[in-house]
């Protein structure tokens, strides 16, 4: 049997195919666009006894594994660190290329018999990937609406104060403002009309002379 490795990318796929001795036997590179199923299977063509090893097949690799697998193909799921783990032990590091990580996911599948088999999905399935992306989309939308609404706020009022929303709230604010001024204006003169007040600074005062009128009251209190 033949085992084809593949290297999913976002913007290429790399395949390698192994014999059941694990030598290379071929290696393409696909970039990514409508055709690249259809070129992938008339590329593997040549070997009709055929397995499909992809990495990653439920993240990166999900589109070319259920697409695989709804065809009919055999395909395996390679995980990431089972690849890495091959990589390190053939070459002594962790350097990488797309036609060594294809390679090396290939020689996995062929020595491994415990990897999940990848089986084509339902409509179920297909509805909730659906409806998670829709979810994903309008809190995208939600945030970048909130961030639009921040913007003219924040330029308009200042970075170091915090601005009202509404026209309503701003004028409850002003109004607020100015009550509390003229609270402590009135008090400031209340004290300021107070006798005693007026008393305690005239006596505190050695410069300036007691008023007549302080002189008699404090007179006539003394005769009482």
């Amino acid at each position: 049997m033949i085992i084809i490795g593949i290297d999913p990318h976002k913007s290429a796929h790399t395949a390698v195919a192994v014999d059941a001795a694990g030598h290379k036997v071929g290696q393409r590179r696909f970039v990514v666009n409508s055709g690249t199923f259809g070129r992938l299977l008339h590329w593997c063509a040549q070997w009709p006894g055929r397995r499909f090893a992809v990495e990653g097949a439920s993240g990166l690799g999900r589109s070319l594994a259920q697409q695989l697998a709804a065809a009919g193909e055999d395909v395996v799921d390679v995980p990431s660190t089972l690849s890495a783990r091959a990589r390190l032990l053939a070459t002594g590091g962790d350097r990488k290329t797309d036609p060594a990580d294809a390679l090396h996911v290939a020689q996995v599948a062929l020595f491994r018999t415990d990897l999940r088999k990848v089986s084509a999905e339902d409509q179920s399935t297909i509805l909730r990937l659906l409806t998670e992306r829709h979810d994903d989309l309008t809190g995208e939308r939600t945030r970048i609406v909130n961030r639009l609404h921040a913007v003219p706020a924040a330029s308009s009022c200042g970075s170091g104060m915090r601005c009202p929303r509404d026209s309503a709230t701003r004028s409850a604010s002003v109004r607020a403002s100015a009550s509390r001024e003229a609270s402590q204006r009135y008090s400031v003169a209340d004290r300021a009309r107070a006798p005693g007040a007026r008393t305690s600074r005239a006596c505190s005062s050695s410069s300036s002379p007691m008023p007549s009128w302080t002189a008699s009251m404090l007179s006539a209190s003394v005769d009482r």
